[in-house]
């Protein structure tokens, strides 16, 4: 039984130090602007969620509503120290890639913020301006936009 949840946690161990890595190249490649680079990795890191996902169902189902720290403390001291150790750096781990996915988010809302921004700026420079001109009654003619719904009959 130690020997599985020993596995588990070391499983998840490696799966969060993959996942820093690849949320810190995720904010390199925001950084850069490189849209199709973050789209493609952003696949990876979704995979690698759900595999960790799948490890925690695992090892809940495995320690049968008991927690980690608490199994820990019925096992021998050295086996007991391992079981905490491994606890303590996935919290730590866990923590870190929450501090790591609220910056790249910041910079994801940032960069569609700009690009709102300047979409919204490009589509205003080139769509129609009204033009104030005078008929030959001698008033100012109101044109309508060039698209119109009719209703009635014809």
């Amino acid at each position: 039984m130690f020997a599985q949840i020993q596995g588990n946690l070391n499983r998840q161990l490696k799966g969060l130090e993959l996942l820093v890595s690849l949320m810190e190249e995720e904010f390199e490649l925001l950084c850069n602007r490189d849209t199709d680079a973050v789209a493609t990795l952003e696949f990876s890191i979704h995979e690698l969620l759900r595999q960790l996902a799948v490890e925690r169902v695992e090892l809940k189902s495995s320690m049968q509503g008991t927690a980690v720290l608490e199994y820990a403390g019925l096992l021998p001291d050295e086996e007991g120290q391992e079981v905490r150790r491994l606890y303590h750096i996935i919290d730590a781990l866990e923590q870190r890639c929450s501090r790591q996915a609220t910056l790249n988010t910041e910079i994801s809302l940032a960069l569609l913020d700009q690009s709102q921004a300047l979409l919204t700026f490009l589509y205003t420079q080139i769509s129609q301006q009204p033009v104030h001109l005078y008929s030959s009654a001698g008033r100012i003619r109101q044109d309508r936009p060039s698209a119109a719904i009719y209703s009635g009959r014809y």
